[in-house]
């Protein structure tokens, strides 16, 4: 006879511990880390780097040597600046590799403990449900309905069936029944080891945001290199000098090219998903993050998302007896209940990892004890599963005393009236009762019994002779943090739609509790199938609770949610609501109690199964985005000033203006500003207040490069007028260190200036960002160093600019200020007008 999970104990964790020492991790060989030189040649690589390289070279070859020496210095900062950042971004992805590693359900110290699947040891015993991914080879000591899909190491898509003796293999899906195993081989040793298969790594594809972003960098690319072949062409034709006009084309192309945009989508959304992970949500897709600021519906089931997920059995009910649990002190349980929770304990499972099946076995633990109810020697025989045609499911028994079977039915009322085959008038007594007792806001479930003489048993549960045994009704509360969090997303123009199968009296007192509306019949899933796609549609608009839906159902009413036009982020936990996760805009599966298929179905998992860890990862969202539109506006911005001094010189005939080393000087600020200063800016204080931003928003939209291209165009304004006053009466080196100034000055007052939102002036960030003034102050030291060393100042070309010139550069970062004030009032006021 097999040896069932209720019969042992497994590992002591120190056993555990000494053979993961001497076993190692179970786990297949990551793939090769971005290391030190491969990190270091992929930032070479990149554009800007070799225009760098190629602007030393033309130094060199016009002798000045100094000019390069400083240039290949200035290179190798940025180079050092480029792998901090990365390395912050791979940690934080490590960081999220380590968060997404498979769970394993095992019995250590003879408790169930919920361990990672890399800790499993040979001769782990674990328990095995449907949804599961089975963490190693495992061979199987008891098996209920057990189906595995092995089509990962097969091909083969068809489930088969398992069996005791036999295994299954890591990587594999259990997607029926349950089981308990010991594990045989792990890691490397496995099947899936052996072969040389890995998991599919996800991020594979590019996201919408990075297709976007990778458009507009090609087409800035290009535009950059034809003008910057132009201006070259231009500069040798007017002056006659082909190196320096190379020169001019180089640093007009190191002034256009927008390398940044690459850096920053990198950094937000690594540095966006660990910051998620912070708040206990893991993000499997980057898409995910980019798509909870535009959330219009949070579809969310009720148990362990609204409620604790903790049960406990509050009262019992039979025709002619009713009894309440938790009263102090307990009174006995009476003689005509005994009957009812005895099947309702038959009915579940003796390792209960569902919180309603471990509250009746808490609750049959207790009222029956020293009694003949409890029947620790039956030996289980078969059972039938829930289904969606019938929500209800019967456990098979056999005593050691007797051949007839004994069968054990729970679930649904309504269902398990339909199992007994009650008249309607019988039937309606009940379902007045259920009424009465779901109106509190239990979830009420009924429990039958039926005998069986001899196999073999049918293949429905329908053909049992069952009899009514009475009705159990469970309190599960809603989470304290809920009503407030409901709140919130109601603030924030978010709909909170709650799915449950429960009863329809259960969900409209949870959902009031909750704070969801409740105005209105609840849709039920009876109603669901009823209607064609467009009466779904039409009866969505107003539906706020969903009762009485089956996991298949969700589906449907994904779909028909998308058909309105409303972007739809879903809660999920079972095998079953897999399909609708997938469908749903963005996916969340439960971290905790959600099965392996339905955390790989997710874009999104709450490590702590509550709904407020959703509404934290919106807010995330909202302010990741906007913070991403914020650095874009930043970015065109500073770009606008640089190149019109790159291109007007050599136009008007003056003295170049920026060289590639002030280029370089100027690129220290900007991607640290970008990717540091613009990520860790907190959530503007009114986000949360605002709606949903409009699905067919994006990041380069008109508004955001109009709003730089303004304000790059009045600060290189700005700055041609301060040239033009101060260029006479003083040398071509000391206006130009002038200029300089000004313009450094003025790239830390677009930061300021757009560290809020444009629409925002009277709503203040959240909190502070240190790392603005960080910039700030290593941006004027260095400003500071390069003047006050002589030998820097003249590898800049420069020469101290006067009194004057040095108080006109104060002005033109506060003519700058009063500039980008004006542009956000003047949008502001068609905001208002358009209202």
């Amino acid at each position: 006879m097999p040896l069932r999970h209720e019969e042992a104990t497994g590992w002591t964790s120190a056993e555990a511990a000494a053979r993961l020492a001497a076993d190692g991790p179970n786990e297949l060989p990551a793939t090769r880390p971005l290391g030190y030189w491969r990190l270091l040649a992929e930032i070479v690589r990149e554009p800007m780097f070799l225009l760098l390289l190629a602007c030393g070279a033309i130094y060199l070859l016009l002798g000045d040597r100094q000019e390069a020496a400083m240039l290949l210095g200035f290179v190798m900062l940025v180079i050092g600046i480029s792998y901090v950042q990365r390395q912050r971004t791979e940690r934080s992805l490590s960081a999220l590799r380590d968060l997404s590693s498979p769970r394993a359900l095992v019995i250590r110290d003879g408790r169930q403990a919920r361990i990672a699947g890399r800790e499993l040891v040979r001769g782990d015993l674990v328990l095995l449900a449907e949804g599961d991914r089975v963490p190693a080879d495992i061979a199987l000591l008891s098996a209920s309905n057990l189906m595995a899909d092995e089509s990962m190491l097969t091909g083969e898509s068809v489930p088969v069936m398992k069996l005791v003796p036999g295994c299954v293999y890591a990587g594999t899906l259990i997607t029926q029944g349950a089981a308990s195993g010991s594990v045989t081989a792990t890691g490397q040793h496995s099947a899936l080891g052996r072969i040389g298969a890995a998991l599919a790594a996800l991020g594979g594809e590019l996201t919408p945001i990075q297709q976007e972003t990778r458009r507009v960098v090609r087409g800035a690319a290009i535009g950059a290199l034809g003008l910057a072949a132009v201006l070259g062409l231009a500069y040798w034709w007017l002056r006659g000098d082909a190196l320096r006009g190379l020169l001019a084309g180089l640093t007009l192309a190191m002034a256009l090219l927008p390398e940044e945009l690459p850096v920053i989508l990198t950094l937000f959304l690594g540095l966006g998903a660990w910051r998620l992970g912070r708040e206990h949500v893991l993000a499997r897709s980057m898409p995910a993050i980019e798509l909870l600021g535009a959330t219009t519906v949070l579809c969310v089931d009720k148990t362990g998302t609204l409620t604790s997920n903790r049960m406990q059995l509050r009262q019992l009910w039979a025709e002619g007896a009713a009894y309440a649990c938790g009263q102090v002190p307990e009174p006995p349980l009476p003689e005509e209940l005994h009957g009812l929770l005895e099947y309702a304990v038959l009915a579940s499972h003796r390792q209960a990892f569902d919180p309603m099946e471990a509250a009746i076995g808490a609750a049959g633990a207790r009222l029956l004890a020293n009694t003949e109810h409890l029947h620790g020697d039956w030996m289980l025989i078969d059972d039938y599963p829930l289904s969606r045609q019938m929500l209800a499911m019967s456990r098979v028994w056999r005593s050691p005393s007797r051949q007839d079977y004994v069968i054990a039915a729970k679930g649904a009322p309504e269902a398990i009236m339909d199992l007994c085959h009650l008249a309607p008038a019988h039937c309606a007594r009940i379902a007045a009762q259920v009424a009465a007792m779901a109106d509190s806001g239990m979830r009420v479930i009924g429990v039958a019994w039926a005998a069986f003489a001899a196999p073999p048993l049918p293949s429905d549960q329908h053909d049992f002779d069952f009899a009514f045994l009475g009705l159990l009704a469970l309190e599960d509360p809603v989470r304290p943090e809920v009503p407030a969090a409901v709140a919130q997303c109601r603030e924030a123009g978010l709909r909170v739609v709650m799915i449950t199968g429960d009863h329809p009296a259960t969900a409209l007192s949870i959902a009031h509790q909750a704070g969801i509306p409740t105005q209105g019949a609840p849709l039920t899933g009876g109603e669901l199938d009823g209607m064609d796609d467009a009466a779904l549609q039409e009866r969505l608009a107003g539906a706020s609770v969903c009762c009485r839906i089956a996991p298949a159902q969700k589906l449907r009413l994904v779909r028909a949610l998308r058909a309105r036009g409303d972007i739809v982020a879903m809660t999920g936990d079972g095998v079953n609501d897999a399909p609708a996760l997938k469908a749903a805009h963005i996916g969340v599966a439960m971290g905790a109690r959600g099965t392996d298929v339905a955390r790989e179905a997710a874009a999104l998992v709450l490590l702590k199964d509550d709904f407020s860890s959703l509404v934290v990862a919106v807010r995330h969202g909202r302010r990741l985005f906007a913070n991403l539109r914020k650095a874009i506006v930043f970015i065109v911005a500073v770009h606008v000033p640089i190149a019109g001094l790159s291109i007007l010189p050599v136009l008007l005939g003056w003295p170049l203006l920026l060289l590639p080393v002030h280029i370089l000087f100027l690129q220290l600020i900007i991607d640290p500003a970008c990717s540091i200063v613009f990520e860790a800016e907190p959530m503007e204080a009114g986000t949360m207040r605002q709606p949903p931003r409009a699905t067919a928003q994006r990041l380069f939209d008109s508004a955001i490069v109009l709003r730089g291209v303004l304000q790059g165009a009045g600060l290189l304004a700005l700055l041609l007028l301060f040239w033009q006053v101060r260029r006479a009466g003083q040398s071509d080196e000391a206006a130009r260190a002038a200029i300089f100034i000004a313009l450094t000055l003025s790239n830390l007052v677009l930061i300021y200036a757009n560290r809020r939102a444009a629409g925002m002036d009277r709503m203040q960030p959240c909190g502070t960002n240190p790392y603005a003034g960080w910039i700030a102050a290593a941006a004027v030291s260095l400003l500071l160093v390069v003047l006050g060393v002589p030998a820097l100042r003249h590898l800049f070309a420069f020469a101290v600019p006067d009194a004057v010139s040095l108080l006109l550069c104060c002005l033109v970062p506060v003519a700058t200020m009063a500039w980008c004030a004006l542009l956000r009032h003047l949008q502001a006021s068609r905001r208002l007008g358009a209202r």
